[in-house]
Parts: structure tokens; C-alpha cells; sequence
């Protein structure tokens, strides 16, 4: 996966939760304990953490940092913040070499970091639509991929990919202990 995928569901994020910003974001976020404005200000927390794990190239633990989202920022401010965050980690992919690697439990490479990001950006807007009553699924094609990259165990052949990503991760149904696997072996 690549920056390419990082701006293609950042721009997926944007055209469906956009439409959307004076809807009552202050409802849980489907299964989540999260409301759904705070799981938005958790995708773009995780977008920033990942782009300044690969530029920073922190090579043992996750860099001391964090985003703070202001309460007196609107839904569609923080939906800009989450894109903005989205287009960070895309431009942390591009300028990373070929070997350049940072940690996400353990060493991984660029293409890690992006099947992170997009992993998030999927999986949360999903739960985000659910909250809003929005009937939203991830493209098949980068569900496929992110399952491929971050869950190489899932099988994938003869099911939906975007089903299989959303039971993976315990959205249809319980899915048990999961931990992405964007580390290389």
C-alpha cells in the first residue's frame, strides 16, 4: 500500500462524513465507546502518529506525542484536521526510502504505515456512518489490501473483502483479540 491509498480514503472519509457535519455527532460511534466526533479526532491522531513515526523514524517505541483536538472545533473542522492528517502521513510515505523503517510493534516499512492508515480511516468511518444511520462500506479493493498487509492470515479467498475486514475487527460480530500486523518478519 501507498500514499496513493492514504489520499484515496482520506478523500472517501471527507465525501461521506461531510455531507453529514450537523448531524448529532455527539452519539456513540456503532459499537464504540467513542462518540462519533471523538472517533474522527482519533483518525487524525493516529494519521499524525503515523507519518511522524516514519519521518522521525523512531526505530523502538511510539514518539511521546499527541493531537489535541479543541471542543470549540466543529464537526467539519475536525473532518478538515483528519484530512489534513491523512495528507501528512501521505507526504511522510513519499519522502520515505525504500529501507527506511520505524516501529509499530516491531520495524515497519512504509508500506505498513499506509495499510495503518488506511485501516483506520476505513474501519472508523464505517463506525462513524453506523452512529450517523449512514450505510457506508470500504471499497472492496482497499479492504482487500489492507487485510493482505495488516492481517496476512485472513481468508480472504471466497469472501467479501470488506465484510471480512469489518469481522476481523470486531464490527460484525466478535472477533476476539486482534492486533494489526504491520511489522516486517
Amino acid at each position: 500500500m501507498n500514499a496513493d491509498d492514504v489520499e484515496r480514503a482520506a478523500g472517501l472519509m471527507r465525501d461521506v462524513l461531510g455531507p453529514l457535519d450537523r448531524a448529532d455527532w455527539s452519539v456513540p460511534a456503532g459499537t464504540l465507546q467513542w462518540t462519533c466526533r471523538e472517533t474522527l479526532a482519533h483518525i487524525a491522531h493516529d494519521l499524525l502518529a503515523y507519518a511522524a513515526q516514519l519521518a522521525g523514524r523512531s526505530a523502538d517505541a511510539y514518539l511521546p506525542l499527541d493531537l489535541t483536538v479543541r471542543d470549540s472545533g466543529t464537526v467539519a473542522e475536525v473532518l478538515t484536521i483528519a484530512t489534513a492528517c491523512g495528507r501528512l502521513l501521505a507526504l511522510a510515505l513519499r519522502a520515505a526510502g525504500p529501507g527506511e523503517r520505524a516501529w509499530h510493534f516491531g520495524p515497519s516499512d512504509a508500506g505498513g504505515f499506509a495499510a495503518l492508515g488506511v485501516a483506520e480511516i476505513l474501519v472508523h468511518t464505517y463506525d462513524i456512518g453506523q452512529g450517523l444511520r449512514v450505510s457506508w462500506r470500504p471499497p472492496a479493493d482497499l479492504s482487500a489490501a489492507v487485510l493482505a498487509r495488516l492481517m496476512p492470515d485472513a481468508p480472504v479467498e471466497g469472501h467479501d473483502p470488506a465484510d471480512l475486514l469489518l469481522r476481523r475487527t470486531g464490527r460484525l460480530g466478535d472477533a476476539g483479540p486482534w492486533r494489526w500486523t504491520a511489522a516486517l518478519k
